[in-house]
């Protein structure tokens, strides 16, 4: 009935009452056991601690294979473009669908899916138009491609841009500082994800990044988001931070929802999916709302909004990485908070209404760092 048993099943509880017959369901029963009470999830069912532990697996084995290979290159077949050359930008084609769309289309569930239909998920934001960019291929993440789709958005009328991808290198950095710096001109706000190395990215480079090579200017419609957690979402890590999360209290500025998020995907269908990338359009969302009730806001106010008004955890949290190393949000993170959509829309509704004074009430609000990065 249990272990060996194709297509059964049951829980922790009910294999801990199992009776064995032969050596073989003894060696399954106990290892299945050891699992279930290892990660504290006693009342899970087998199909479900399966389908959790594959697709774990699957990301862990994805991203190292990226780490170790080089990816094949289908940029010089496909695209064929000269990736060294900033004004060779006339590339690329409409199929969104390339290689694998799950991603995006995710994300892009998470801020506008339908709401009130009742499939699926609803949406953060209930009135908004998602302007699909193509921009970041798995393992093949190019400057020129991100510093192109940024300006591609923000000349084509983005208000707010997701960017839920990352890397460690940036050889062409200042091609994507200009388009960030043109973004903050034109008054588009960007959302980037934190990462998911569980790394101090105070001190652990994590590209895109709001600060200028060469300089110690930092653009200020840039937030960076880092994925917070329900602890029962990650029973083996249990924390109000998502285990995988990178974080800093210099360079993340808020933390919000990313274990376990149903949206949706390829198909016609739902799946649960986690990391920084799901935590970012959720940011992204209520950046959206607050702009959609509130739309003379600057990028720097929504920011300001988001972050002052991010509630902090009722509890200290783990360390991303850590067994037991427990902190504050605000030692790991700008604001210390998690994102509250209803105190943002306050407190956007108070600054919009002159009810209260904003500190950054100017589109050139300008932050600078005292390191060159």
């Amino acid at each position: 009935m249990f272990p060996g048993c194709i297509g059964c099943r049951y829980t922790g509880n009910d294999l801990d009452t199992f009776q064995t017959r032969t050596s073989e369901t003894k060696s399954a029963k106990t290892w299945f056991l050891y699992m279930f009470k290892a990660n504290k999830i006693m009342d899970w069912t087998n199909k479900a601690f399966i389908s959790d532990f594959t697709e774990e697996v699957s990301s862990e084995e994805k991203k190292a294979a990226v780490k170790e290979s080089a990816p094949k290159d289908a940029r010089h077949e496909i695209v064929k473009d000269n990736e060294t050359d900033f004004s060779d930008r006339y590339y690329g084609n409409n199929d969104v669908m390339a290689g694998e769309p799950l991603h995006g289309t995710h994300v892009s569930g998470i801020i506008a899916a339908e709401r009130g239909n009742g499939i699926g998920i609803d949406g953060i934001c209930d009135n908004v138009r998602i302007m699909m960019i193509r921009a970041v291929p798995n393992g093949d993440e190019h400057d020129k491609d991100i510093a192109l789709a940024i300006r591609y958005a923000v000349d084509n009328g983005a208000r707010v841009i997701n960017m839920s991808f990352g890397k460690n290198l940036s050889p062409e950095k200042p091609w994507v500082d200009s388009a960030v710096k043109y973004a903050e001109s034109k008054g588009v706000l960007l959302v980037h994800a934190a990462g998911n190395d569980n790394a101090d990215v105070d001190s652990t480079d994590n590209f895109p990044s709001p600060h200028f090579r060469h300089s110690t200017y930092t653009a200020s419609n840039w937030i960076t988001v880092g994925a917070s957690s329900d602890p029962l979402a990650e029973p083996g890590f249990s924390s109000y931070t998502a285990s995988f999360s990178n974080y800093g209290k210099a360079e993340v500025d808020v933390f919000a929802p990313g274990t376990r998020i149903y949206s949706t995907v390829p198909g016609s269908k739902y799946e649960n999916l986690q990391g920084t990338s799901m935590a970012a359009p959720v940011v992204t969302g209520v950046a959206a709302l607050l702009l959609e009730y509130y739309p003379n806001l600057t990028p720097q106010q929504v920011k300001y909004c988001i972050e002052k008004s991010a509630v902090p955890p009722p509890t200290k949290v783990k360390v991303p990485g850590s067994e037991d190393k427990l902190v504050s949000l605000a030692d790991i993170s700008k604001s210390g908070g998690i994102l509250n959509a209803y105190e943002a829309m306050k407190l956007a509704s108070a600054i919009s209404t002159g009810k209260k004074e904003s500190p950054i009430n100017t589109p050139h609000y300008i932050t600078k760092r005292t390191t060159k990065p």
